[in-house]
């Protein structure tokens, strides 16, 4: 375990230092939730122009993805493991590049802002990849998310890895509960999934 957190402080102080004065502004308002509003705006309406009145057992797996992966990581994962935040680490002080004075919580494994993208990312991809290729480029969103908070000096990789495996977990459970919704109440007919 030892040789593990090695490894994730390495890689962080190496992913970390690739910083740039005129790519910190991008990288922190990247990381902000609510730039995101007109990406999660144009998704709900795919949603609805595919699912109809459909749309709101999607959304209702939507909730249930977020719920579980923010929840498991914010409320669960942070406080029983209490590994701190690389800038929050008193080893790590002056090491670690940070944007604005941002520090984040004081624990910081697994990443919610992981576990959330990459649920949401798989979530969205299930439920609308039959109607439109491209929603696979979520995925690349849901990476520059988690990288901004490597960048931002919050969060090992290690807490990303774990974070996105929980969304990808979360993102399945809200794609089946969806589904499971819409056979049993819905008026969509399915394509094969």
């Amino acid at each position: 375990m030892d040789t593990l957190l090695e490894l994730d402080r390495r890689l962080l102080l190496f992913l970390n230092g690739l910083h740039h004065p005129m790519v910190d502004s991008f990288m922190y308002y990247a990381s902000q939730t609510v730039v995101w509003l007109p990406l999660y705006l144009l998704l709900i309406f795919l949603i609805f122009k595919k699912y109809k009145s459909d749309g709101w057992y999607v959304l209702a797996g939507a909730a249930i993805t977020i719920l579980l992966a923010d929840q498991i990581t914010s409320s669960l994962m942070k406080p029983f493991f209490a590994r701190l935040r690389p800038s929050q680490e008193p080893s790590l002080i002056g090491l670690v590049h940070l944007v604005n004075g941002y520090k984040g919580g004081l624990f910081g494994f697994a990443s919610s802002h992981a576990a959330n993208t990459f649920g949401t990312a798989l979530f969205v991809w299930f439920m609308l990849k039959p109607f439109y290729k491209k929603i696979v480029w979520l995925f690349l969103w849901a990476a520059l998310m988690s990288y901004t908070r490597i960048y931002l000096g919050v969060h090992y990789p290690g807490d990303i890895l774990v974070g996105a495996m929980v969304g990808l977990l979360s993102g399945w459970i809200g794609f089946r509960c969806s589904i499971w919704l819409i056979s049993r109440y819905g008026r969509t007919q399915l394509i094969s999934y």
